[in-house]
């Protein structure tokens, strides 16, 4: 399932445009997005929360070279699965 199959399934439940059902989605993304950059995380009950986790600085290796470099602290966004959506996947 991709943006669009999810804009097709909103478009149905709604009876609205499909341009309507669009803006929807893009706005629930979009404020999420925002709330991670934020620094805030997104709950949604039943499905799972949204979070910008910091990753810390690390050596790594070049894979090609052998080298060992530096990677910067970063923050990642995670997403933890709520214990509903895990056992409606099993």
């Amino acid at each position: 399932m991709n943006k669009a199959d999810i804009i097709s399934a909103v478009h149905e439940v709604l009876g609205s445009t499909k341009a309507d059902a669009e803006r929807v989605v893009d706005t629930v993304f979009t404020s999420i997005e925002k709330a991670m950059k934020d620094g805030d995380s997104v709950s949604v009950a039943g499905f799972g929360i949204f979070e910008a986790k910091l990753r810390a600085k690390r050596e790594a290796r070049n894979p090609r070279t052998g080298e060992t470099v530096t990677v910067p602290a970063m923050r990642v966004p995670k997403f933890r699965a709520a214990k509903a959506l895990k056992d409606s996947v099993k």
